[in-house]
């Protein structure tokens, strides 16, 4: 019986187990995205999770221990300098799993493992929904209000500035001349 057994073996001895971990990890944070089978999927966001989460202190206490976990150099830099301080206001849940289909030789449940805030398509849209989280109902309704009273200053900034170019106009081709002629 298996009670209380949470960890999945994925049918290799934990020698195995923890180098083919290490180097799906590995592979992970440089690539910032990885395909594999859903079940080693789910394995590795529990054992990369951690590792993120001991990377926000940047201490050599820390690196040391996540490269005891990683056995990379170059995996456990590009951790804290580039990963940690993009998750450092993240509570959590720094990787997502996609499910993608069915491996075409052997049919198993393929996945991409990614890191959430290392995704383009995702950080394409977030500003969009960001700017709109920040307008409220309110703000939006005294914009209204303001708009024509901005507008009239506006029409009379246009108006002088017709007058104004010209007298500013000579000055600023002067000193791009007095480059040119040193």
């Amino acid at each position: 019986m298996r009670h209380n057994k949470a960890i999945n073996h994925l049918g290799r001895k934990s020698g195995h187990r923890k180098a083919m971990l290490a180097n799906m990890a590995t592979s992970l944070i440089l690539h910032k995205r990885i395909e594999t089978t859903v079940a080693k999927a789910k394995a590795l966001r529990m054992y990369v999770e951690p590792l993120i989460s001991k990377s926000k202190e940047d201490s050599t206490h820390s690196r040391r221990m996540v490269f005891s976990y990683l056995k990379n150099k170059y995996a456990v830099t590009e951790l804290f300098r580039v990963i940690a301080p993009k998750v450092a206001d993240r509570p959590g849940g720094y990787t997502r799993v996609l499910k993608t289909g069915f491996r075409q030789g052997d049919g198993a449940d393929m996945a991409l493992i990614e890191l959430v805030d290392f995704n383009e398509a995702a950080l394409a849209s977030s500003p969009k929904k960001e700017t709109k989280k920040s307008g409220t109902r309110r703000s939006r309704s005294k914009k209204g209000a303001a708009t024509p009273a901005a507008e009239a200053p506006e029409a009379v900034e246009a108006a002088a500035a017709p007058v104004a170019e010209p007298a500013e106009a000579p000055a600023a081709e002067t000193p791009a001349e007095e480059k040119k002629a040193e």
